[in-house]
């Protein structure tokens, strides 16, 4: 019997595991499932997994079709010639999870993945390699956005997700919600009305760095006359240890609205930043040397600069370019549709891999089982970050203008 085996034996047999296989192993008997979660197996495990990968492999969350897929991107030999690998790994579900439950959207911050559901007022927080997830409902508000960040604190890590909609031109209204909290009635904060001077558009998607998040914002700026002189672009922080936005951050160049300008995080430590102009079709890539919630500073030159109309007659599109970069490689790794078609076809998700001297590829994404439609990409690092169970069903009113009701649901 599977479940007879000493310890040793079955570690040695389950740490050379891939990761997409703990949901089949924590299924096969009670001792490998309490094994699989073992925090000093899990650690050799994931010190295996990276080992095995090797330094030049980058792990990514994809959602493809409303469903969330672990994948791998190894790059290592382009400039020699050799045929970049792109490749599924496997989808993503939980323990408990049901396939029904469709995800619009993913972020991702230190091995917890903050997923958004679709047509459905709540999002998820779950952490795939644990197997842990957590569930919320949310109230129903126009065109809400969200970030997960954390506060680091001397005993442990406090993990937060922020919620917040602007109903109206120059108001926004904010709450936190608090992962690690295991009671119920401290799940929520009473929301916050402020009054910003600048604009996150609706599909804009932060980046999670050092445990804050990062958005591109717009200032539209009018002459005395009332006629439009231009947008004003910067750079806008969460800072989840402080709970506010911070100040206006500077950018290296200057766009406009038709642009297509996307964030993207490098290890954890920097912020990348994509800029195409949307008539002459030129790219750049420039990456910060220093970012924290109020400053920001940039390389004196630009990351990678390309020329993109002859490689590729269309803009990237603001709403599904999600990219990473290879700063050893000088490569960019941008995650859109096929802009030629001008629709979703089921075979237009591509990986368009950029490269310095004019390398360009294009390569299909499509799962030849599935349908394929607008790919949203985030850099993945798995983790033992857990996640607190609260008990279910409490219930929490809130009075701050307005009155709110807030519950714990299943978990999926």
């Amino acid at each position: 019997m599977l479940s007879d085996l000493p310890r040793d034996v079955a570690e040695d047999v389950l740490i050379r595991l891939p990761m997409t296989s703990m949901r089949a192993v924590r299924f096969v008997c009670k001792n490998w499932n309490a094994l699989s979660k073992d925090e000093s197996f899990t650690k050799k495990h994931l010190a295996q997994a990276k080992a095995a990968a090797g330094a030049r492999e980058f792990m990514t969350v994809m959602v493809i079709n409303y469903r969330v897929y672990l994948m791998s991107i190894n790059l290592q030999g382009i400039h020699n010639n050799i045929e970049p690998s792109i490749n599924h790994l496997g989808k993503l579900v939980s323990l408990t999870e049901s396939d029904r439950v469709d995800i619009s959207v993913v972020y991702h911050c230190d091995g917890l993945l903050l997923c958004i559901t679709r047509n459905i007022p709540r999002f998820t927080v779950w952490n795939p390699y644990c197997g842990q997830t957590r569930l919320f409902e949310t109230i129903r508000r126009p065109e809400p956005r969200y970030a997960i960040g954390y506060e680091n604190s001397k005993s442990f890590r406090s993990y937060k997700v922020l919620r917040f909609c602007e109903p109206s031109r120059g108001y926004v209204r904010y709450e936190l919600y608090y992962i690690n909290s295991k009671s119920p009635s401290d799940i929520m904060s009473i929301p916050i009305t402020i009054f910003p001077d600048w604009d996150i558009e609706f599909y804009a998607r932060g980046v999670s760095l050092k445990g804050n998040t990062y958005w591109f914002a717009q200032e539209n700026c009018a002459g005395d006359d009332g006629t439009e002189i231009g947008y004003q672009d910067f750079l806008i922080c969460f800072d989840f240890s402080k709970e506010r936005f911070g100040p206006r951050l500077s950018l290296p160049f200057h766009s406009i609205m038709e642009d297509t300008v996307t964030l993207s995080s490098v290890r954890d430590e920097q912020l990348a930043v994509l800029f195409q102009e949307e008539d002459t079709l030129h790219l750049e890539i420039w990456i910060t040397t220093k970012i924290e919630p109020e400053a920001v500073s940039w390389g004196k030159k630009v990351f990678l600069a390309v020329n993109m109309k002859p490689l590729d007659d269309y803009a990237f599109n603001v709403t599904s370019g999600s990219f990473f970069v290879d700063e050893e490689k000088k490569v960019a790794v941008v995650f859109d549709i096929d802009r030629g078609t001008g629709m979703v076809t089921g075979m237009d998700c591509f990986a368009y891999i950029i490269g310095k001297d004019g390398y360009f590829k294009k390569v299909d994404l499509r799962d030849p089982s599935e349908d394929c439609s607008f790919p949203l990409m985030c850099s993945y690092v798995p983790s033992l970050v857990q996640i607190e169970r609260p008990a279910r069903g409490g219930k929490r009113k809130r009075d701050g203008g307005n009155k709110y009701k807030k519950q714990i649901i299943e978990y999926l």
